[in-house]
């Protein structure tokens, strides 16, 4: 069998493509082809850690993860809407698509859907449902039958969370070819020592960690609410670039939490074990369903770390971060509550013990780069899914 996963941009930077560069690579580790087709836009830059795996094929930028795995980035004219904008990726799709047994789209994406609706490909489909379309309303009203043409034309339909997949009223009328395989990731290691010497430059303080985008849905200002609920033994640290940093900087001003709560910025991939290592909890303080399950939970879980996350309506966040095992899971928008839960796992060793090694139970449970490759092999492979 060889499949193609269809999809998203190039360079990696949130999870829908984190979840297709991973099942291309662990197919891969397995022997298995499977290539994946994205856009990216001719400014950007190829990951470093990727560039002797680089090469240049017209205007196509190729990476190679194995002698039978290939990235292919397309270029794209430009980025709308959360989407490329790529002629390019119809083009290769129509020219390429009859070498695959399989072709596994990742949604939302109208631009993959196009491509694969115009490529005239007559194999197997799966569609993998990370999200709604929830912000773009007005767009979705011209993307619904290309949508609906998508579902229809899938024989598996992928979800991440078994609550996504039940609320989505998107999905209400093909439940019975859904099946639920939760995002799984490589263990985060840390180093121990290294991650003390960074609590020492916040005077060994409990830390409170959050990454993510600085946009609206991250709900971060709720976050820096909350940190005024907190004694002054806490320190909240918040990773991540975005627009709304300026408004999150004032925000901390004004309430005189200078000291208490600190933006680190963009965060590369290097730095983020220590930050992981170091920290007592993490928080995920998302409040709108844009926001569906949360990789970055489960990087905090395979360390051993409490989550605080919420209960966004019809979102999966609050079924990956299990509310009294993992951590504890909160209302949305609701500084006080968010703060409350911080320090009832804290208050004593006996309370905290119990959420950290929940959380890595969990972890292993659900979570594991292994049992994501595992089920999908199933899918792909058309036996009955364990899954429901």
């Amino acid at each position: 069998m060889k499949v193609l996963q269809l999809g998203k941009f190039y360079p990696i930077r949130g999870g829908v493509e984190k979840v297709m560069w991973d099942i291309t690579r662990g197919l891969a580790g397995r022997g298995i082809p499977c290539d994946m087709l994205c856009a990216m836009l001719r400014n950007d830059e190829v990951d470093p850690a990727h560039r002797d795996a680089l090469s240049v094929d017209g205007g196509m930028r190729v990476i190679s993860l194995g002698p039978q795995n290939r990235v292919f980035c397309v270029p794209a004219l430009a980025k709308k809407a959360g989407t490329m904008i790529s002629p390019a990726m119809v083009l290769w799709l129509r020219r390429h698509a009859a070498q695959y047994d399989l072709i596994h789209v990742h949604h939302p994406d109208p631009m993959a859907a196009l491509a694969l609706r115009l490529s005239g490909y007559k194999g197997r489909v799966v569609l993998h449902w990370h999200s709604d379309i929830v912000s773009q309303k007005f767009l979705l009203f011209f993307y619904r039958p290309l949508q609906s043409w998508l579902i229809r034309r899938s024989e598996r339909i992928i979800g991440t969370t078994p609550v996504y997949l039940k609320a989505s009223a998107d999905l209400a009328e093909v439940q019975c070819k859904t099946c639920c395989i939760p995002i799984g990731v490589e263990a985060v290691r840390y180093d121990i020592q290294a991650s003390k010497i960074f609590c020492v430059r916040y005077l060994n303080k409990k830390l409170i960690f959050a990454l993510g985008r600085l946009v609206p849905y991250k709900g971060f200002d709720t976050l820096v609410s909350a940190a005024a609920y907190l004694s002054d033994d806490f320190c909240v640290l918040i990773g991540g670039s975005g627009p709304l940093r300026e408004k999150l900087e004032s925000q901390i001003r004004s309430l005189g939490l200078e000291s208490k709560v600190k933006l680190l910025g963009y965060v590369p991939d290097a730095d983020l074990p220590v930050l992981f290592g170091a920290c007592d909890v993490f928080v995920m303080s998302s409040c709108m369903k844009t926001e569906a399950f949360g990789i970055v939970q489960i990087e905090a879980m395979s360390c051993g770390k409490p989550v605080v996350a919420t209960t966004i309506p019809d979102s999966g966040v609050s079924w990956v971060n299990e509310h009294g095992v993992s951590g504890l899971n909160v209302p949305p928008q609701d500084a006080e509550a968010l703060a409350g839960a911080v320090m009832k796992i804290c208050a004593d060793r006996e309370s905290y013990r119990h959420y950290a090694s929940g959380a890595r139970a969990r972890f292993e449970e659900h979570f594991t780069f292994r049992g994501m490759i595992d089920k999908i092999e199933t899918v792909y492979g058309c036996e009955e899914d364990k899954t429901n």
